[in-house]
């Protein structure tokens, strides 16, 4: 059992990292805590939130090549040299905590395409490496009707889609198909836990 004091300390540290976290932020941080969370579990998370909150913006592209990373525009690859291309950058990637999900659906160039035109060149925060933080691209995340039905089609399980069919009944669901690739399994992943 923590001591008093020590708790009444850290609640005040906490309150503290919640103002620091707004004021990074420019507004107020609306969440939810469990109210028999551990003190130190809530230190833990709203130290995270102020390094998030006060990370710069970037792209994963600036990133990679101030790792020294040369990533070729698609167009300067040919098919034969693309395939190599694709795994180093997907292990550049990893080695700065990005983890692609969802991409079978997509071939060698198109995922590359993707990750130049797209992907990487989304807006993001520069976390420090070891920091816990992990930046997952899906290629299949923005929320998008053609996203949603490649989603469906390719990657959700009967559960899922049936839980979809649940929400919106009106759904015209397609036919369940193995995608065309077989890459997901094979790509890096987080060894640590995120919770």
């Amino acid at each position: 059992m923590e001591r008093q004091p020590d708790r009444i300390t850290r609640e005040i540290e906490i309150l503290g990292l919640k103002r620091e976290a707004a004021e990074a932020a420019g507004e107020e941080l609306i969440g939810s805590e469990a109210e028999d969370a551990p003190v130190e579990l809530l230190h833990t998370f709203w130290s995270s939130v102020v390094d998030y909150e006060r990370a710069p913006w970037t792209t994963c592209l600036e990133e990679l090549a101030r790792d020294g990373v040369e990533v070729l525009p698609p167009d300067e690859l040919d098919d034969e040299r693309l395939p190599a291309a694709l795994w180093s950058l997907i292990r550049a990637m990893a080695a700065r905590q990005v983890y692609l999900d969802s991409t079978n659906h997509l071939s060698d160039r198109e995922l590359y395409t993707w990750l130049w035109t797209e992907g990487l060149a989304e807006q993001c925060k520069v976390m420090p490496r070891g920091s816990g933080w992990d930046y997952h691209l899906d290629v299949l995340g923005s929320g998008s009707e053609e996203d949603t039905l490649l989603y469906m089609r390719y990657f959700a399980d009967e559960s899922a889609r049936a839980e979809w069919l649940q929400s919106f009944p009106d759904y015209e669901m397609p036919a369940h198909e193995e995608p065309p690739y077989d890459r997901d399994r094979f790509l890096p992943q987080a060894d640590h836990d995120p919770g």
